[in-house]
């Protein structure tokens, strides 16, 4: 949530954050509200001021005073009530309206519609050059007899898949390797619901404009999240830490789900675009200062960088623009690895800061050394997300004769495995 005050005394920066995060909000709506909100506020309080007056002095009087003091109290009884319901009538519509308000993009974010506008600033690793007629995952999948995509669909309909084999030991494998470099760096890990309640999705900005990408437990009041993002960062919600406990530096392994329902008739094949998946994450809670988090969001980039090079994947880093940053990104860094059956690059990763945007909402705060209280900013950055990634482990390190190369990271987690191999050979 954004800053009523910062809003109120630069209402044009966040009109213009608005546009070029392509979202409709009504911001003079808002501050009308908000006027008014301030205005029944400011007059309540002066009622109870003079009822409180009024109170003290009805004691020490008699006769007719007493009785003109007891109908002043009455009237001011009646000019509270309708005070109060007017608050509680704007009150609702306000939150409402805040809840809509994106945080305006930095300044060096790209101005743009959509990811096809987003800014490339390197690319790493050597393409594959195939000297054979390479296969995409699904086929690569079927073959080895480790990816089966109708006996997911069977058990769970449209964009579900079942690993088995080799297929779900690489799985586990690229998500144990994340835990383990991210555990060398200095990481907590955290195991946490991933069932959560209303307040942890408003709260890290998830809800309401996201709603609808959620799978929903009406009956309960929960929601499956569609990241560990959501839980982590809520994990401190309502918290007052110390200055000295900061940063916090979590990092969690989670099956996330996601309807996809934007993407209808979008990647409707093999494991790009899928219901559910596994994905490890990274989080940082640090101390209100921009510059810091701007440190904490390369350290965080360069995390997940360390774990694809070490997958032997090429793969090229983006600076998203503003119309595909959600409603609290101050900016997104995109990781996307090369897939040769898609032609090009595809998101596996993306990287975030966050500023104060969910403290505010989550009420997380530090108290300063100067005894004053701060909300903290939050970052927080995909490791790794399984299936996505096997689409470029499987597609780069095919070999001619049908083969997968296992990278030399991964074969630890794998029994030792050095290829996965066609049935009979």
């Amino acid at each position: 949530m954004i800053d009523i005050k910062a809003l109120r005394a630069d209402p044009d920066s966040f009109i213009r954050g608005a546009a070029a995060k392509r979202m409709d909000v009504d911001i003079p709506a808002l501050l009308e509200v908000d006027g008014r909100l301030l205005a029944a506020r400011r007059q309540l309080q002066d009622i109870r001021t003079a009822q409180n007056a009024a109170g003290k002095e009805i004691a020490a009087l008699t006769g007719e005073a007493k009785q003109a003091a007891v109908a002043k109290m009455a009237e001011l009884k009646a000019r509270a009530k309708a005070r109060n319901d007017l608050v509680a009538e704007l009150e609702p519509r306000f939150n409402e309206l805040m809840l809509l308000v994106p945080q305006p993009p930095a300044a060096d974010v790209p101005v743009g519609d959509s990811d096809a506008d987003n800014v490339e600033l390197r690319r790493e690793g050597r393409l594959p050059a195939f000297d054979f007629e390479p296969k995409d995952h699904v086929q690569l999948g079927e073959a080895l007899d480790i990816i089966d995509v109708p006996r997911g669909v069977k058990l769970a309909g449209s964009r579900n898949f079942a690993l088995k084999g080799a297929g779900a030991l690489m799985h586990q494998a690229v998500l144990r390797l994340a835990m383990d470099r991210m555990l060398a760096k200095g990481y907590t890990p955290l195991t946490v619901p991933v069932l959560v309640n209303e307040s942890a999705m408003v709260g890290t900005g998830y809800f309401p404009t996201g709603r609808d990408e959620a799978y929903l437990c009406e009956r309960d009041g929960m929601s499956l999240v569609g990241t560990a993002e959501v839980p982590v960062t809520a994990f401190h919600a309502d918290d007052i830490l110390a200055e000295a406990e900061l940063p916090k530096k979590y990092v969690s392994l989670s099956t996330c789900f996601r309807r996809e329902a934007g993407a209808a008739g979008k990647d409707t094949s093999g494991l790009y675009r899928v219901h559910y998946f596994d994905k490890v994450e990274q989080v940082i809670l640090c101390r209100n200062d921009e510059e810091l988090s701007k440190q904490f969001h390369q350290e965080i980039l360069a995390n997940a960088e360390d774990v694809v090079k070490a997958l032997e994947v090429p793969y090229r880093v983006v600076n998203c623009c503003s119309g595909d940053l959600g409603v609290g990104n101050v900016q997104r860094f995109d990781i996307e690895t090369w897939m040769p059956s898609r032609g090009g690059y595809g998101e596996t990763h993306s990287a975030s800061r966050y500023y104060e945007f969910q403290a505010r909402r989550l009420n997380i705060r530090y108290r300063g050394a100067d005894r004053q209280l701060r909300f903290c900013h939050t970052l927080n950055n995909t490791v790794i997300a399984s299936p996505r990634i096997l689409i470029s482990l499987l597609e780069v390190h095919q070999n001619a004769d049908g083969s997968v190369t296992v990278p030399a990271a991964l074969r630890p987690y794998m029994a030792g495995m050095e290829r996965i191999e066609p049935a009979g050979k």
